[in-house]
């Protein structure tokens, strides 16, 4: 029964954290975006410091008209949503927090489980672009398909390189694998599989498929209301998930000086400082075109990814 408990709490604490971190990660893009490019309506919502600026874009999804194209596939259309929202739920139950167990779901094999999973977010982009009976909606659907078939190699090369230093899958073991010199050796990695997950995520500058001041809202343009936010929160969830992952597989965890007892605020505070940089990012570069798009993964990123396994390789050579 105590088993049965422990596991149902640790069930609620994920969701909590699952419907609490994105909705931060949106407050916190509309502060930082408001100070960085001078915007005054993030400011001023409801007094203070414009603090009620997501409870008025709650307001405004919610009363927004539920519109299903008459053309439209109804049942594929109104699923979309919720299976592109879903996956960050299941890789959050496998994401480690803290030491000593402070995970949801402790799975054996869990960096294959959470990669896996994730690649499975893009169905909803697909599902709604096709499902939508709109020629753009189409377009914007492909080209996601197109772009996480270009960036799905780094990140799983660069994770893999991880797993070899280490010596196991298992999050929990991969974090209390870390040394510090760590860190230096596998920066290369960190930096190719962090821009390959903001590009799975269609953040800037990698947002091409979506593109809303050129081809609408990508596989998004005929949605509205709730369905609508549903793919934004996906999105801010994508994010805590990528920043986490990141801590977890480079950056050590909850290992930091003075940890002890409170290593799950390591955890938090990297995985933070990182949300910052995707948000930064989104301020400071321009959209990149297709062509340069696909470039970059190919040319770039995927070789750094085999350069880095081939480093991790030489090392455990030596060292062992």
């Amino acid at each position: 029964m105590n088993d049965t408990l422990d596991v149902v709490l640790r069930l609620i604490a994920v969701l909590v954290v699952f419907l609490v971190l994105p909705l931060l990660v949106g407050q916190t893009e509309h502060k930082v975006m408001a100070h960085m490019q001078g915007r005054l309506g993030p400011m001023y919502a409801g007094g203070f410091h414009g603090w009620a600026q997501l409870v008025a874009d709650g307001v405004k999804f919610a009363q927004k008209e539920d519109i299903v194209p008459a053309d439209a596939d109804r049942r594929v259309f109104q699923l979309a949503p919720a299976v592109a929202l879903l996956p960050y739920l299941l890789v959050l139950i496998a994401i480690p927090v803290g030491p000593d167990g402070f995970v949801g779901q402790t799975v054996d094999a869990g960096l294959i489980f959470v990669l896996a999973v994730m690649g499975v977010g893009v169905l909803g982009s697909l599902m709604a672009g096709w499902a939508s009976a709109n020629k753009f909606s189409l377009l914007g659907g492909l080209r996601t398909a197109a772009q996480l078939m270009a960036y799905e190699l780094p990140m799983l090369l660069t994770a893999a390189s991880v797993a070899m230093a280490a010596g196991t899958l298992s999050l929990p073991g991969i974090v209390d694998g870390y040394h510090w010199w760590w860190t230096p050796w596998q920066l290369v990695g960190g930096v190719v599989f962090f821009t390959a997950g903001l590009a799975e995520l269609q953040r800037p500058p990698f947002d091409m498929p979506v593109a809303d001041s050129e081809i609408i809202f990508g596989a998004y343009t005929e949605y509205t209301g709730l369905r609508f936010a549903l793919f934004l929160l996906a999105e801010y969830a994508g994010i805590v998930v990528l920043c986490a992952l990141t801590t977890v597989l480079f950056l050590g965890g909850w290992h930091g000086p003075w940890s002890g007892s409170a290593g799950w605020l390591w955890t938090l505070v990297k995985t933070a400082l990182l949300a910052f940089v995707v948000i930064w990012l989104r301020v400071s570069y321009p959209r990149l075109r297709e062509d340069q798009l696909q470039k970059l993964a190919w040319t770039v990123l995927i070789p750094l990814s085999l350069a880095q396994i081939a480093l991790t390789g030489v090392v455990k050579v030596v060292i062992s």
